[in-house]
């Protein structure tokens, strides 16, 4: 029997199903970092629906390539799914009416055009064209959910998402992320509850929620094996495709964009920050290649608001929320000539120089990412989250300047701040309940707004700190996994 490796994403393929139950045409953009699986969701969608399914992409742009070899791949991949002619089409919307002539309202069809920038990459005119092809052919139709999907998330935001001539058309907008962590665990099949779960946090901690890492996971090897194989010999998937992944998705300034990804290595920056690390001028370019990753899924702003005037942080803090790409930036990259040529050895991640503070910061991303799977534990439930992330205050200059403060993850309502404390420590004693407590001490709240405290942790907690009652939620990371009541 095949593995099932499709897991979770409910809530997009119920917003999904609705368009079918229009009796219009309905145009979808789909983005998302590469490997989180938005050409499988779309297709799972399709198959749910009983719709047929047309998945045309473009391809991967190399030096050389026209635009003629676009369309011909398209005609290619059209005409061994339709059975239509194999021609290469004189344009695009000659290209799209080809497609159009394929499409019977009835039945209900899906049409998924993937990686639709690489579709675009030498013909400036095709997203007014695909505009043009939308009003005059495909929104005719009664029964059709056309697909714009790509890794290169910018392309779909500048040319679709926020261009103007398409507005009023497009019917939903789909940002496909990690996959939270309940639906992780699910790629250890039966396995999950037979093992230390600290195996699954450390394959986690590289590997993020990101389907196609975790479909390379085999069960029945350890952690450390499984890292081994996916990160540390020649060819392994985690060993390439940082560069095919950023190659793909940064499409401009490639080198300064990657120099601005690396100073996130170590911690969460500002953009002034940033260019004090760069050993530059703050410039409009840094503000530029952080929207780039934002919009890769490479990098995440922390906490927007500050928590004792409910207003916007002037100065924003920007962290890498990629796992994987701190792990391959700190790891793996340094070692590429060795791996490649098969002779790094690796036993554990122990072995690895700095490891405890790398996944410790892992960790806490994953805490973070997942924050909205920790609503329910915090007796929160209802409540309207007006910000989530990491929270930082630096310290005011002066002898009576005030502290400086930082929170793990700072969850905002309106009427409570809750301090989130996340710990990856083998022994974790109750000197973490004084080091919350300074932190919320330090911080001004507004009148009628209360705090509460929450531990997330991994690790052995002291019984003194687990019965101390300070804490108003304390959740051992295997609760989040599923595998603990």
């Amino acid at each position: 029997m095949k593995k099932k490796t499709f897991f979770g994403r409910e809530a997009i393929l119920e917003r999904l199903a609705t368009l079918f139950e229009k009796s219009t045409a309905s145009l979808v953009t789909c983005r998302g970092r590469r490997r989180i699986g938005k050409s499988t969701l779309v297709k799972e969608f399709a198959r749910r629906s009983r719709a047929r399914f047309i998945k045309l992409e473009g391809l991967r742009p190399v030096p050389g390539m026209t635009n003629v070899d676009q369309l011909r791949f398209f005609a290619t991949k059209l005409a061994s799914q339709v059975g239509c002619e194999k021609s290469v089409p004189e344009d695009w919307y000659s290209a799209f009416a080809r497609l159009d002539a394929a499409i019977s309202d009835r039945q209900r069809t899906v049409v998924l055009l993937d990686e639709i920038s690489w579709m675009a990459f030498d013909d400036i005119t095709f997203a007014s064209v695909l505009k043009n092809a939308w009003d005059d052919l495909f929104k005719t139709h009664t029964r059709l959910v056309l697909v714009a999907c790509g890794s290169v998330s910018s392309w779909i935001r500048d040319n679709i998402v926020d261009n103007k001539a398409f507005v009023g058309r497009r019917s939903l907008d789909v940002v496909v992320p990690e996959l939270p962590l309940s639906d992780c665990v699910k790629f250890w099949g039966t396995r999950a509850k037979r093992i230390d779960p600290r195996e699954i946090t450390d394959v986690l901690s590289v590997t993020g929620g990101v389907p196609r890492y975790l479909e390379e996971v085999n069960p029945r090897l350890s952690a450390a094996e499984n890292i081994r194989r996916l990160c540390y010999m020649p060819n392994s998937v985690l060993r390439t495709d940082f560069d095919d992944m950023f190659n793909d998705v940064i499409t401009r300034k490639q080198k300064y964009v990657a120099r601005v990804l690396r100073t996130f290595v170590d911690g969460p920056k500002s953009v002034s920050e940033v260019a004090l690390a760069m050993g530059v001028e703050k410039c409009g370019d840094i503000t530029d290649a952080i929207q780039v990753l934002q919009e890769s899924g490479f990098v995440a702003e922390d906490c927007p608001v500050n928590p004792e005037t409910g207003a916007e942080i002037r100065e924003r803090r920007f962290r890498l929320k990629d796992n994987y790409s701190r792990f391959y930036l700190k790891y793996i990259e340094r070692n590429k000539k060795v791996i490649d040529a098969d002779a790094f050895s690796f036993a554990a991640l122990e072995e690895l120089e700095g490891i405890d503070s790398v996944m410790g910061f892992a960790f806490e991303n994953l805490v973070v990412n997942n924050y909205r799977e920790l609503i329910p534990f915090l007796h929160m439930d209802g409540a309207l989250v007006t910000s989530a992330g990491p929270y930082r205050r630096s310290k005011s200059k002066g002898k009576q300047g005030e502290a400086g403060c930082q929170v793990d993850l700072l969850i905002q309502t309106r009427r409570a701040l809750c301090f989130v404390e996340v710990k990856r420590k083998r022994e974790i004693g109750r000197e973490v309940i004084d080091e919350v407590d300074r932190k919320v001490r330090s911080i001004k709240r507004p009148e009628g707004v209360s705090a509460r405290t929450a531990l997330v942790y991994d690790g052995h907690l002291s019984p003194v700190a687990a019965a101390d009652g300070y804490f108003d939620a304390i959740i051992h990371f295997p609760k989040l996994l599923g595998l603990e009541t």
